[in-house]
């Protein structure tokens, strides 16, 4: 039997007790916004809700899935998010496990390595990003979504490091049995790096699903919307409204506000003031007008 001393035993219950708490911290927002979302309009409001429901009420789940808008932006927000993950995997893991190989089994690697790492350095900004979406022909498509960012350098990178750590002697044994480039990659590095390829996965799937700036500024259609991008323009909605902004959209009851907001981001970017503008619109109204929005 394992011997503990009663130091170790202390540390163990405070490293408990520690991870207890941050677990809690990250438990209980979540928490409290599901009790939110099961209280009266009025308890909401009042802001007197906590961690249990106030005025038990499934209202808000019947309004939000009975709406059409709502659940068309959810399965967009669903194919963009299988979309993007699916295309971003798939060239990482062929450029990372390309880059992986020494000068003398790819001449040039140095040079499209610096290809990837560049733009992780210097962006060409938002207006050229918008002009080569539109000369490309992916203006008002999903493909706008997925396509521009599908690489990841620092997923690239992520995957390059991880694949150098596979034993080089698993590689030069499949390559005397008669195994080609795709045969290697798939049959042993593949099943060797679950965990990291698990790991970019999980990163790009909660990015596509919480991106919602690309959304407004590619896609002219509230109804092509994603999710969070529709989400996102009903709260710029009532920021709007509640600071006297009113303007010409439709007035249906969860119908987003996207085109006039969009059309504001598309002025602001032609004065390359998009930053700028969505910073303070932010900083000045979400705080203040966001702890009565509910829906």
């Amino acid at each position: 039997m394992l011997y503990r001393s009663p130091s170790y035993k202390v540390f163990t219950i405070c490293n408990y007790i520690l991870l207890g708490l941050v677990s809690l911290l990250c438990i209980l927002p979540v928490v409290h916004v599901f009790a939110v979302s099961l209280s009266s309009r009025a308890a909401a409001t009042a802001n007197i809700v906590n961690f249990w429901p106030v005025g038990f009420t499934t209202d808000a789940y019947k309004q939000t899935l009975a709406n059409a808008h709502f659940l068309r932006a959810l399965s967009i927000g669903v194919e963009r998010t299988v979309l993007g993950t699916g295309i971003t995997i798939t060239l990482v893991l062929l450029a990372a496990y390309s880059l992986s190989k020494s000068d003398r089994y790819f001449a040039g690697r140095t040079a499209y390595a610096w290809f990837f790492v560049v733009p992780m350095l210097f962006g060409g900004g938002l207006i050229p990003s918008y002009l080569v979406v539109k000369g490309t022909g992916l203006l008002n498509t999903i493909w706008a979504l997925v396509i521009p960012g599908a690489v990841s350098g620092y997923l690239l990178i992520l995957m390059l490091n991880f694949f150098r750590t596979v034993p080089v002697e698993l590689e030069e044994a499949a390559l005397i049995d008669g195994a080609g480039h795709f045969t290697t990659l798939f049959r042993i590095y593949l099943p060797v790096s679950m965990a990291g390829i698990a790991t970019i996965s999980l990163f790009e799937m909660v990015g596509h699903w919480n991106a919602w700036f690309d959304g407004m500024i590619y896609l002219k259609n509230t109804n092509d919307y994603p999710l969070a991008t529709f989400l996102q323009s009903i709260i710029a909605k009532e920021d709007f409204n509640l600071a006297g902004i009113r303007g010409r959209g439709r007035r249906e009851h969860f119908q987003p506000h996207g085109q006039s907001f969009a059309n504001l981001y598309r002025r602001a970017a032609d004065h390359g003031g998009v930053s700028v503008f969505a910073k303070v619109l932010r900083q000045r109204h979400c705080a203040r007008f966001r702890e009565g929005l509910t829906f």
